[in-house]
């Protein structure tokens, strides 16, 4: 099981990472990576410290899963240990069922350059994620 937990590390550190780098200004993938209208126009555009903020939750996701699998020794409050793995998996579930307009399984715009991106990778890596995370939480 610490393979799992090994996994869902690597991808939320990946994940961070590119949050990171788009909050100190990077522009690869960035406004593919965003939801768009019809038109491909960007309907949702963080700024720097939107980035740094999500990079720094996902890190924060990834460290807590090594706590979970026993691979980071850290003193947590009980309820952290119990609970957060499912409200973080929860997330991801609910990020890959989307908003029933541009982002998720269930979305109506998917012809443009982020509804195909998402479509095809971002909503199954989310559930994926969710789905690690739940399998974790039975297991440890």
């Amino acid at each position: 099981m610490a393979l799992v937990g090994i996994l869902l590390f690597i991808v939320f550190l990946f994940l961070s990472g590119i949050h990171i780098y788009w909050g100190f200004g990077g522009r690869w993938g960035r406004d593919t990576a965003v939801p768009s209208n019809e038109k491909n126009e960007i309907v949702l555009k963080p700024k720097a410290i939107d980035c740094f903020i999500v990079g720094l939750a996902l890190l924060g996701f990834g460290l807590f899963v090594l706590v979970k699998v026993e691979l980071l020794n850290m003193l947590l409050p009980l309820w952290m240990t119990d609970y957060l793995l499912w409200i973080i998996s929860l997330i991801f579930v609910l990020r890959a069922t989307g908003d029933f307009k541009y982002v998720g399984f269930f979305k109506k715009i998917k012809n443009t350059d982020f509804g195909v991106l998402d479509t095809k990778y971002f909503s199954p890596l989310c559930l994926l994620i969710g789905i690690l995370g739940v399998i974790i939480e039975l297991f440890y």
